[in-house]
């Protein structure tokens, strides 16, 4: 130990300390250590976070002499800033001690014990670091204890505080308390650096006696917490803590009032503030712990089902806290799976039903087999899968479902209370992937497990009648399908008890049990015809429309069965009258208001199938109410794939033309088809929505129609309700509704350039598209195969093809691949028989009677632009290219084949090509070039493209001296770097492969271009292989690279129909290049001299490149 203090100084080091807690219990910034000689200064460690096992290092050190004083005073502090501090903040501990005292500790480290806290003594750890000689001073102690107002009122006020907290009875010592935190609140006016500390203690006290039931502040608290928070922006380093204040305030307000919004808020307040809280901090374990986030967790999955947007995204936020708490909480993504499955449930958003899987899926990879809940989450899975396969008919979904029932169904063992709804579960999933792939197996495998389901539910348990139904149904389809014999007789025997388990007509569910009975009577009519089966099965019903509500969501049902039971009748006795009465109920169905959309889709297809099969004139009024159900479906629920999810979806747009056609009405043959392709192009390309179109001039507006919406599909829902007072009150509330959604679409058709809003163009409007020559368009349709000639003015004029059928057409096409791939074997002077033949037959097939109408019933000029818009099997076939390949009848030289009467142009739809006519209108852009290619793509992608680079060069020789020219290649060709040159330039050269631009490090997909926001493309030139490349999976059609850049956005583009070598694909190349730029007016490029430059240079290079590397080149747009 040091044995004498005359003429010596000390260094005290201040280590740690262990078990420090507030006594108030408030949240600190910090922990600091303040030792003091006099009243008048005092020496300050700097301010330390209090770790997780409330424990704080310093290491920090003062210099002291004993000839200043004979004793010192060790303080411990919370400190409630970490920035500029604000008094002294709440005292901890506090110890005196001599000299003596502390020189005989010796230099090994020591703890100093303070009086306890809530029964633990916090302590510190200290150490005399050294003795010196020097000089009496002390000059360390150069921090004065800050004596004015503010700091004094507010060190009170704390002192005050602390003392309620202890006692918590005398509340006016938290009036006191709160009197000299008002006091220092008004010292600090708004431009005071301490204000949003005074406002904080203040708070601080408001919210403790609000906590012990003085409920009067509450508001006031938060108030000015928030007030704390604005002037604490992110990147403070009290924003931490304002947060946790601000969080806690909210949550004791909702444990007293429980309003959402402050549970919501506080779940805001916790994302934000979990980030910044370092790692085993104090801080950190008070917001992950039972009462901060834990709390908000549990309130939030206590709240119910809200499918809004703020819902779905407090589900979310939720979620993301148990990530960032580093918590597995399976209820949070249970909550957030039931509330977008709910939402996909009102709205038919697939995106909703694919999240739901996925999260569906998570919460099983959380619970391992013997999890207590790993049954109940399979079986959710399950049915998730089972409702998509219903509508999207992804059969490996199926598979997936009978596999999860599978494992499932052990789990629920013979005895467990649910052991027949999984076996009658597993048992739907393989009837209906029997009813898919007509495996015997399946079904009779769903049969036997029915039948198990229905013998382990005896009489008198609930959902006998379910059972009963089901093995029923699963007897009537085995019937149908293989002809069993007692099938049957077993199912109407089944279908009656059931109805005999429901004895009251207004059982909720007795409607459902009429269904199925009326189908097996309508299976055994169609096979005894014996009258009375279908008479009974009419009966009932008609019994069961009689039984439910005028807007009862199964009505659509009653009217299906109707409609099966007329048809069966009238196949077996042909009388127009049932037909008639078919038809009827096929409307009914397809128009019922309550029953989803994707149901009405469905329905309102099969009745235009079988308008067709039976000759029956509402043909095109079926067509007509599909297509109008498929635009408020996508209206009401924003999906961006309607068009694929129904079968023959893909094909309605080409049969409604025929129809139209057929039906001698060829404006309305324009608008069916014009009305589903552009909708169906729009869908695939995830183009705006009319609803998206609306939100870009009228946000409110836009909202008022979107939440009618909601509202309409809640009442919907409501209107099935088994309460029958509750669904006529939900049915009243339905018309209500639909009378202000009517009325609000109305407001919006009465904006400018919205009169067409949910309603198709009509014939007129999409009659500018042919304002620089006609259009024609190609109808491939099973029923007949047509082509109508739009015109800018007149009526339209209608081309058959009456010995063309759809069947010839797929031939022809399937003809084409295989000719094209033989001649990229050829040399270049072997003669291309086999693909001239071809040409031959387009020209005298299909355009020879087109350019006979257009030469002399439309007067059409020689060397006239023309469009094509072909459909189906029209697009795989080069209609330009179309060759008679014959001499003159009197030798004098060739027939002219199409490019040499016209100069011909694709285009995707009338609307695209009118989209490119009124931005080419508007435009006010400086014209720039970019040149984009990559000859080494990242691997997976595509080959090494040798002739990249020499390509890339030929075009910058050929672009005008004042053109700004960007050349993208090698590691700069990037698909940013892609996306960026699109964005800053108007006219491009790319190198495509497939269906996409291999870049340097990804693809560069259709999708990311259109995606892309580049509002001032023009011109684009597609180089190398087969940019047409088809995607079966698009609706009715191919997606054609080319057509798919021009319909997002580009106004002219320039493609290949299949795969072109590179000594060709350079000749057309330069020559396309001369041509365009050719005789340039003022200089200025322009992209509608392109369908111009490709006629003249597939002229230009006919004896340098072979007739297939010729043909392949295309131009779509303006």
């Amino acid at each position: 130990m040091i044995s004498s203090c005359e003429g010596q100084s000390i260094r005290l080091e201040v280590v740690s300390g262990k078990k420090i807690s507030v006594p108030s219990g408030r949240m600190s910034a910090g922990i600091y250590v303040s030792v003091s000689v006099d009243s008048k200064r005092c020496w300050k460690s700097a301010v330390r976070v209090l770790s997780s096992d409330s424990f704080v290092a310093w290491g920090d050190a003062l210099t002291l002499s004993p000839d200043v004083t004979s004793k010192l005073s060790v303080e411990i502090r919370a400190s409630f800033e970490l920035s500029r501090m604000l008094g002294r903040g709440e005292l901890v501990g506090k110890l005196e001690m001599s000299w003596e005292r502390l020189l005989n500790r010796g230099a090994k480290p020591f703890d100093l014990s303070f009086s306890p806290i809530r029964g633990v003594c916090p302590s510190l750890t200290l150490k005399v670091a050294s003795a010196i000689t020097c000089a009496n001073d002390a000059s360390e102690l150069s921090d004065s204890i800050d004596d004015c107002r503010i700091a004094r009122d507010t060190d009170t006020g704390h002192m005050r505080l602390s003392e309620y907290m202890r006692c918590r009875s005398e509340v006016r010592i938290l009036d006191d308390a709160m009197n000299y935190f008002e006091s220092v609140l008004d010292q600090c006016p708004v431009d005071h650096p301490d204000h949003a500390a005074a406002l904080t203690n203040l708070a601080w006290a408001r919210l403790q006696g609000y906590i012990h039931k003085d409920l009067r502040g509450i508001y006031i608290a938060t108030s000015l917490l928030c007030d704390a928070l604005t002037l604490r922006p992110r990147g403070h380093p009290d924003r931490p803590v304002s947060l946790y204040y601000l969080t806690e305030a909210l949550i004791w307000r909702y444990s007293y009032h429980a309003t959402t919004v402050d549970i919501f808020k506080s779940a805001q307040l916790c994302y934000e503030l979990l980030p910044l809280c370092s790692e085993d901090t104090y801080l950190r374990n008070m917001v992950i712990g039972k009462n901060v986030v834990d709390y908000v967790m549990r309130a939030c999955n206590s709240l119910p089902i809200d499918t809004s947007d703020e819902g779905i995204y407090l589900r979310r936020l939720i979620l993301e806290l148990c990530r960032l708490g580093n918590q597995i909480n399976t209820s949070a993504l249970e909550k957030l799976a039931k509330t977008v499955k709910t939402r996909f449930q009102k709205c038919d958003s697939f995106e909703d039903l694919d999240q739901n899987i996925q999260l569906c899926r998570e919460v099983v990879s959380m619970c391992p087999e013997g999890h207590s809940n790993r049954v109940t989450y399979l079986i959710n899975l399950a049915v998730s899968l089972h409702r998509r396969f219903d509508h999207q008919g992804k059969f490996h979904d199926l598979n997936e479902v009978i596999y999860l029932y599978e494992e499932a169904l052990p789990l629920r063992p013979v005895g467990h209370e649910s052991h027949d709804a999984s076996l009658d579960g597993l048992g739907r999933a393989l009837l209906a992937r029997f009813n898919q792939s007509s495996g015997i197996d399946d079904i009779n495998r769903a049969t036997g497990l029915f039948r198990k389901a229905l013998a382990s539910c005896p009489p008198g348990r609930p959902n006998r009648d379910t059972r009963l139904n089901n093995l029923a149904a699963a007897l009537i389809t085995r019937h149908d399908k293989l002809h069993v014999g007692d099938d049957l007789d077993e199912a109407i025997d089944l279908c009656r008890q059931s109805l005999l388990l429901l004895k009251q007509d207004d059982h909720p569910e007795r409607h459902r049990n009429l269904f199925n009975l009326s189908m097996a009577l309508c299976s055994r009519f169609a096979q005894t015809r014996k009258n009375e089966d279908v008479e009974e099965a009419i009966g009932l019903l008609q019994d069961s429309l009689v039984a439910l509500p005028p807007l009862h969501p199964d009505r659509y049902f009653s009217y299906k069965w109707l409609k099966e039971a007329y048809l069966s009748r009238y196949r077996i006795l042909p009388k127009a009258v049932d037909l008639s009465l078919a038809v009827d109920n096929f409307r009914l169905a397809s128009k019922h208001p309550t029953q989803g959309f994707p149901e009405r889709i469905t329905e309102a297809i099969q009745w235009a199938r079988h308008s067709e099969v039976y000759g029956h004139e509402s043909a095109l009024e079926a067509y007509q109410t599909c297509l109008d159900l498929f635009d408020n479906h996508v209206t009401r629920s924003s999906r961006c794939n309607v068009a694929t999810a129904f079968d023959g979806a893909r094909s309605l747009p080409i049969n409604a033309a025929s129809c139209a056609i057929r039906c001698n009405d060829l404006q309305q043959g324009v608008e069916l088809e014009e009305h589903g392709r552009d909708q169906q192009w729009s869908l695939a390309s995830r183009l705006r929505t009319p609803l998206d179109d609306l939100k870009s001039i009228n946000i409110p507006l836009a909202h008022r129609l979107s939440e009618l919406s909601e509202r309409l599909s809640d009442a919907q829902n409501s209107a099935g309700s088994a309460d029958r007072v509750a669904a006529n009150r939900a049915a009243m509330m339905y018309e209500r509704l639909t009378t202000q959604w009517k009325a609000v679409v109305a407001e919006i058709r009465s904006l400018q350039g919205f009169s067409r809003f949910l309603l198709p163009p009509s014939y007129k409007v999409l009659q500018v598209a042919a304002r620089h020559g006609p259009v024609i368009i190609f109808i491939a349709s099973q029923y007949s195969c047509n082509a109508i000639i739009v015109s800018a003015s007149g009526e339209p004029h209608h081309v058959p093809f009456p010995s063309l059928a759809l069947t010839d057409l797929e031939m022809l096409k399937k003809h084409f691949a295989n000719v094209i791939r033989d001649t990229a074997c050829m040399g270049a002077k072997e003669s291309r028989t086999a693909l001239i033949a071809l040409l031959r037959t387009i020209w005298d097939e299909v355009m020879s009677p087109i350019v006979n109408v257009l030469q002399h019933d439309l007067k059409l000029p020689s060397r006239s632009r023309i469009w094509l818009c072909p459909t189906a099997a029209f697009t795989s076939i080069p209609l330009h290219a179309a060759h008679p390949f014959r001499m003159n009848a009197d030798c004098s030289g060739r027939n002219l084949c199409l490019e040499d009467i016209y100069i011909c142009s694709y285009t995707p739809t009338l609307s695209a090509l009118i989209r490119a006519q009124h931005t080419m209108k508007t435009r006010r852009i400086t014209p720039s070039f970019a040149a984009i290619g990559q000859d080494r793509p990242d691997a997976g992608q595509d080959t090494v493209l040798a002739a990249v680079h020499s390509e890339l060069e030929l075009v910058h020789k050929h672009i005008p001296s004042g053109v700004k020219f960007t050349h993208l290649s090698g590691d700069e060709a990037t698909q940013a770097g892609a996306l960026e040159a699109l964005r800053c330039n108007t006219w491009d050269y790319e190198l495509p492969s497939n269906s996409h631009f291999a870049m340097r490090n990804k693809p560069l997909t259709l999708l990311d271009i259109m995606e892309n926001d580049a509002p001032q493309a023009e011109f684009a030139f597609l180089s190398a292989c087969h940019t047409a490349r088809s995607d079966e999976k698009s609706p009715d059609e191919v997606i054609h690279l080319t057509a798919g850049l021009q319909f997002s956005g580009f106004k002219s583009v320039v493609g290949t129909l299949w795969e072109v070598d590179d000594v060709a694909k350079h000749v057309i190349v330069e020559t396309f290049y001369e041509n365009m730029f050719k005789d340039l007016d003022e200089g200025t490029m322009d992209c509608t001299k392109a369908a111009w430059a490709l006629n003249k240079t597939t002229y230009a290079v006919k004896k340098k490149v072979p007739l297939e590397q010729r043909i392949s080149f295309i131009h779509i747009g303006l």
